[in-house]
């Protein structure tokens, strides 16, 4: 990236004034500037085929969501008529709830597509064929980040919208799972962390969901630092190992590349959240005050959340385990011209790796704290959902589960692949682990239906093609004129013989029917 550096200032730009309107008239503008721009980036290398198509499968989806927050900004002029977001706020209670879950989901949808949920997630997977600083940006704090921006500014409104707090609830859950159990089993290096920030978006959903607008601002400050860790991280190992992103021919690495071994261990940690680090102070606070709900709902957000821990632990110790303190796998010659990054990097590294440590520990109370007016001013938030104080006197069990399911998976995952790799090779070839591991690679066969539904449509789309436009429209359109007017000029042509007396018969009979007219309109 240090060729063109245009397209992140401009990127860059963009998302801040996406950040900063004050009109709702604006925001799409601004929305499809920084699709438009993430195309440009995610496609940087345009001579690759693969960074081609993901940047295409990117914009495409990306249009999807767009569709329907352009519907909904449609009916909140409609709605409030006014394009004010202070003026519509204001409005919000006295708006029937029908129209606000309207609105609510139709940004539920374009937020899906823009933070990657299930369903309209498929582009951010495959934005990993971009250069490895655009991935840290764009996988870390901009735009996976935008649609969880849209939602907590439109908090006003959803509060109104209950159903839509419900939606957001299960999207986020579901997302959590899926993301965290596609991870497990994947063996690209920049494709397992992609799915890691799915899956930490699917924690803000969650966050949104439960009307705990801080507790998502303050997950998405310390994702953006230790996902960019990790991003970078990664990408230093590719730089430094001939750009093999494939895990399983790596290996050794920690003694040749120590200082990205240590940067990577911090970013992993402060991912699956081990105390004292920023995750832990970001992520347990949001399934504490799940909890704190004491609603089905908050339970179920709560037991998920902590499903999803466990399963984070495992693939990122897993990650940590293949590269660096397993056998190595690559070749001699890999391993000689291997060298660690350049100062100006170590420094990134370090700053990154600071920032990971102790955002948490120095923020959380400026953020989430109950003397912090000045975030919370800028929400709307019902009482009923405000349970920070609950949230502080759950049972110690509750607070502790998510900490000691996630010390207990990094245990079996770190113990497995590093003393009893054969365990995981007998426990893949059962039969059982065979369909698991054949569905979760499948990434629960999401793409695969994609596939069905992009096929079944191209072939839905031949036949309309067939039988309407080059069949029925074409009868009684431009193909039936054409032959009609031609029947026509044959037959006109006809009556033109050259004979004189038959001339002078259409003469004579056109007098005798133009006199017989003029006879009887006048009777």
């Amino acid at each position: 990236m240090m060729m063109n550096q245009y397209y992140i200032r401009l990127y860059i730009k963009c998302k801040m004034f996406t950040c900063y309107p004050y009109k709702i008239s604006l925001e799409p503008i601004l929305w499809e500037g920084i699709g438009v721009l993430s195309y440009l980036l995610i496609n940087f290398w345009y001579t690759r085929i693969q960074a081609s198509k993901a940047a295409i499968q990117a914009i495409t989806v990306n249009r999807v969501g767009d569709i329907f927050i352009s519907i909904g900004f449609i009916a909140c002029l409609w709605t409030f008529s006014n394009m004010d977001y202070a003026t519509a706020f204001s409005l919000s209670p006295y708006i029937s709830t029908a129209a606000l879950t309207f609105i609510g989901i139709m940004f539920i949808i374009g937020a899906m597509s823009k933070s990657a949920q299930l369903g309209l997630h498929t582009w951010l997977v495959s934005a990993i064929e971009g250069p490895t600083p655009v991935s840290s940006m764009l996988h870390a704090a901009t735009l996976v980040t935008a649609g969880i921006y849209l939602l907590i500014r439109s908090s006003p409104i959803l509060e109104y919208a209950p159903y839509s707090l419900l939606c957001i609830l299960f999207v986020g859950q579901i997302t959590t799972i899926f993301a965290a159990s596609s991870g497990l089993f994947q063996n690209d290096m920049k494709r397992l962390i992609a799915y890691s920030t799915i899956s930490q978006i699917g924690y803000l959903v969650i966050a949104v969901g439960l009307s705990q607008y801080s507790a998502a601002l303050i997950h998405i400050a310390s994702h953006a630092y230790f996902k960019a860790l990790l991003f970078l991280s990664a990408g230093g190992v590719l730089h430094s190992i001939a750009d093999e992103q494939d895990i399983r021919k790596l290996g050794g690495l920690m003694t040749l590349l120590p200082f990205t071994y240590t940067a990577i261990i911090v970013g992993s940690l402060s991912l699956i959240a081990i105390f004292p680090l920023s995750g832990y102070y970001s992520k347990d606070l949001i399934l504490e005050l799940a909890y704190s709900q004491y609603t089905f709902t908050g339970y179920q957000a709560y037991v998920m959340g902590t499903i999803t821990a466990f399963l984070t632990a495992f693939y990122s110790i897993r990650l940590v385990c293949i590269t660096f303190t397993g056998m190595p796998h690559a070749s001699r010659q890999l391993y000689i011209r291997t060298h660690d990054q350049p100062l100006l990097v170590q420094m990134t590294f370090t700053l990154l790796a600071f920032i990971s440590i102790f955002f948490g520990y120095i923020s959380r109370d400026i953020i989430t704290g109950m003397g912090t007016d000045g975030l919370i001013s800028s929400m709307c938030q019902r009482p009923e959902s405000v349970t920070l104080i609950e949230a502080e006197f759950i049972p110690i069990t509750m607070k502790l589960t998510p900490t000691m399911i996630t010390i207990f998976s990094a245990s079996i995952a770190f113990y497995l692949y590093t003393f009893k790799p054969q365990y995981i090779v007998y426990i893949s070839s059962g039969a059982l682990g065979i369909l698991i591991t054949r569905f979760f690679n499948k990434k629960w066969t999401v793409d695969i239906v994609y596939s069905y539904i992009i096929i079944i449509s191209i072939r839905l789309g031949y036949v309309c093609s067939q039988t309407l436009d080059k069949g029925s429209l074409e009868i009684i359109g431009p193909t039936q004129i054409e032959s009609t007017m031609n029947s026509w000029a044959v037959s006109m042509s006809r009556i033109d013989t050259g004979i004189t007396t038959s001339y002078a018969t259409y003469i004579l009979f056109a007098t005798l029917s133009l006199s017989l007219i003029t006879f009887f309109y006048r009777s």
